[in-house]
């Protein structure tokens, strides 16, 4: 898969390049998790020509030991903030609480909802056997979205702390992020209080270069496509 997405070979080297700009969605449960998952795919698809939407299920109210939720929510926003300025992308906040997050009908409504102003045609959000319960009602709530969506988009799974968060993931799909790799260690860094070091040494690099060795590139992100009933392919 190269940065303009192009079904059904998404692993070929040198995709033809289709030139209609697409709408793309990526769904996490932290700030810090969408620019760790997938921040080098979102930017080659903001460099490819594409708008790209980064809803974050909380603010990481949870996520800063001492602050009050309060205080911790609006570092981590503007953090997330600065992080969607070096990607190039929007960010949109969907108000859930770091640490109970909640799969209900009210907040399936409500990512419905955001989900139907952006009109994806791709969304990214976390594999749904992970480790973090706000991961795993990011994925519940996005897969539920798609399964009730009538205009259909294509559904991709992200990993985060391979083997600590995310657990059982055998991607499918492979991203070369060699040319963006840098651009996305500039985004997750702006993430100054979650220990961008610790990001890093959770496994990320590691998982990196093992899905590029995958690939045979310097460096991937590895996804895994959601298929089902009239998701026999899509060009992006």
């Amino acid at each position: 898969m190269s940065a303009c997405f192009h079904c059904p070979d998404y692993s070929r080297r040198n995709p033809q390049i289709h030139p209609k700009k697409k709408k793309i969605v990526c769904v996490g449960g932290h700030p810090d998790d969408p620019e760790s998952g997938c921040g080098g795919t979102l930017a080659k698809l903001v460099m490819a020509g594409h708008n790209v939407t980064i809803i974050y299920l909380t603010t990481g109210e949870a996520g800063i030991d001492g602050k009050s939720h309060d205080e911790a929510a609006a570092i981590r926003k503007q953090e997330a903030i600065n992080a969607c300025k070096v990607l190039n992308t929007k960010p949109v906040f969907a108000g859930q609480i770091d640490g109970d997050t909640v799969v209900s009908n009210d907040t399936l409504k409500h990512l419905q909802s955001l989900l139907a102003d952006e009109k994806p045609d791709v969304v990214f959000t976390h594999w749904p056997v992970d480790s973090h319960k706000d991961h795993q009602c990011a994925s519940l709530l996005t897969i539920q979205c798609w399964i009730r969506s009538q205009n259909k988009f294509s559904l991709y799974f992200f990993e985060v702390c391979i083997g600590e968060q995310t657990l059982g993931f055998h991607p499918d799909v492979f991203v070369d992020i060699t040319d963006t790799q840098e651009l996305k260690r500039k985004s997750v860094y702006c993430h100054v209080s979650q220990d961008p070091p610790g990001i890093y040494g959770c496994g990320h690099a590691a998982m990196e270069d093992f899905r590029g060795r995958e690939l045979g590139v310097k460096a991937a992100e590895g996804f895994v496509q959601v298929t089902g009933k009239m998701m026999g392919g899509f060009a992006v």
